[in-house]
């Protein structure tokens, strides 16, 4: 059995499993790492899943033989045209869709920031449209900015974002859009929660991800070194795959509405240098090595060093705990890896 399927399993057995069969949910950005996760476990667990996509290609490419189980709605949500393809109501809703690229928003700002506000705006008016029980807003750790030093980050504190500089278009955008969601609680009494989370990753991650931690696995699978374009002295905040899915489901069912949840594995907590020096002596036992290639000026988009450390505590006391740490997460998704190369 692979790791991806043996996740599958274990949330479809879950606590919260129940109370998601027969439910109507919507899942936007379903071609992403976080909307395929959800669409994928509450197909096993056997919610009726509506994806919102652009691309169904690209979606079929991903769910394969899944595909037929998933009601496919094409459309993007910075207009409300896929909206007509709803004639009932949904029971929940999932809005994940998100530029998740830090190139895109360095290259693409305005529209970064147009995705985010316009998208989240048209995804909570058919939730008030179609009666929807409860909004789950996906948003992001770079919401806290730059805290004082040595701070921990709770759901009570936000730092400093520079808005001079044109990459904070994304935590920016995403601050708003958790401030947007209270607005449509406060006045017109849509049931909103929101999750921040830290990066996440483990099997199921796409082909086509490259952020840093897919990067690290390729190294590792293609015998490669780790290049480092920075000094690796951010701080990286993570999560396993199958623990994310559990989180938000517990957030779903037991958290309280208008409230912010951070979805992290405080163990996990480390800097990408600390990260890439891990994996080469834990995972790939030295065979490879870390190298820096600093380009003089930020080409890849990268955003400056973040000293971040998220407090998992509120989440906790609804009950949740992380379960997978962070050398067990490389492992599952480098094999998870291998075996979709082979198929």
């Amino acid at each position: 059995m692979s790791y991806l399927e043996e996740d599958l399993n274990n949330i479809s057995h879950s606590e919260f499993a129940d109370q998601l069969i027969g439910k109507r949910i919507l899942v936007t950005g379903a071609t992403g790492l976080v909307g395929s996760l959800l669409v994928r476990n509450l197909l096993r667990i056997g919610s009726i899943v509506y994806a919102l996509v652009r691309n169904p290609e690209k979606a079929r490419v991903i769910y394969g033989n899944e595909t037929d189980q998933i009601h496919l709605v094409k459309g993007d949500i910075t207009n409300q045209e896929w909206c007509k393809v709803f004639s009932d109501d949904v029971d929940y809703v999932f809005h994940c869709a998100a530029v998740t690229t830090s190139k895109t928003m360095v290259s693409k700002p305005v529209e970064t920031i147009d995705t985010a506000i316009a998208g989240t705006k048209n995804l909570l008016d058919f939730s008030l449209q179609h009666y929807v029980k409860r909004f789950v807003y996906i948003s992001s750790m770079e919401v806290y900015g730059t805290l004082p030093s040595g701070d921990v980050a709770t759901e009570d504190k936000l730092g400093y974002i520079d808005l001079f500089n044109v990459r904070s278009n994304y935590p920016e955008s995403k601050r708003l859009c958790e401030n947007l969601c209270i607005a449509y609680q406060s006045e017109y009494g849509l049931d909103v929660v929101i999750a921040r989370l830290a990066q996440t990753f483990g099997p199921g991650v796409l082909p086509w991800d490259h952020r840093v931690f897919a990067q690290f696995a390729q190294s590792v699978i293609e015998n490669e070194n780790i290049v480092l374009h920075t000094r690796g002295l951010s701080e990286g905040n993570y999560c396993y795959s199958r623990d994310l899915v559990k989180d938000l489901f517990t957030i779903l069912v037991r958290g309280t509405s208008g409230e912010a949840y951070n979805v992290v594995n405080e163990a996990t907590h480390t800097t990408i240098a600390d990260m890439a020096e891990m994996v080469v002596h834990n995972i790939a036992r030295d065979r490879i090595k870390v190298v820096y290639d600093i380009p003089k000026d930020n080409s890849f988009g990268y955003a400056a060093d973040v000293h971040l450390k998220l407090s998992g505590k509120k989440l906790e006391d609804l009950g949740w705990k992380a379960e997978v740490g962070l050398e067990e997460m490389f492992n599952r998704m480098i094999e998870d890896m291998k075996n979709s190369k082979e198929e």
